[in-house]
């Protein structure tokens, strides 16, 4: 079995975004890191999942000459009513639950961290068992910690405090 998630490359929003699901610009630097990351590839993939968002639909185009299956799965966290908006413009109960318990507390019209890792565990569940070769995943950060979170029996907020590059490459572990 081989494969590997990747993460979205660098994107252009102003700092302090909350931009799980929303569409976001792609940095100017966008082709030079797609290039960068198809030639750090250890096999031609013979098949490219990604995350609807565009983001991630572009890089997974650049690394194959085929189709590239939409997978809403790895999607990025929904921050429901807060997706686009600055960080510091949250404030009220729910944004206070939320920032003590994000692991069971949803953004208003969102998911939880433990929404994201069910979502994604049963997404891991039907990769693995079907033992695939040569897949691509494109996908964001906190998509590749809940999967690494199930696979390695760590906590997400474990995971939360290792850096998931933008363009990183993390194979699909047992």
């Amino acid at each position: 079995m081989s494969g590997l998630l990747i993460r979205h490359t660098r994107v252009a929003i102003p700092q302090g975004l909350c931009y799980g699901r929303t569409d976001v610009p792609l940095a100017e630097t966008f082709e030079a890191e797609a290039a960068t990351v198809r030639a750090g590839l250890p096999w031609v993939p013979l098949a490219v999942w990604s995350s609807p968002a565009e983001r991630c639909r572009r890089l997974a185009a650049r690394l194959t000459a085929g189709e590239v299956r939409i997978e809403p799965r790895l999607a990025e966290l929904d921050m429901g009513e807060w997706d686009g908006r600055k960080w510091d413009e949250l404030s009220g109960a729910v944004h206070e639950a939320w920032k003590a318990d994000p692991w069971r507390t949803r953004p208003p019209g969102g998911e939880s961290a433990e929404d994201l890792v069910a979502r994604v565990g049963a997404l891991r569940a039907e990769v693995m068992a079907a033992r695939p070769e040569r897949l691509v995943l494109v996908t964001h950060a906190g998509v590749i910690r809940a999967w690494r979170s199930i696979g390695e029996g760590r906590t997400l907020a474990e995971l939360f405090a290792e850096p998931v590059g933008f363009g990183s490459l993390t194979r699909l572990s047992r």
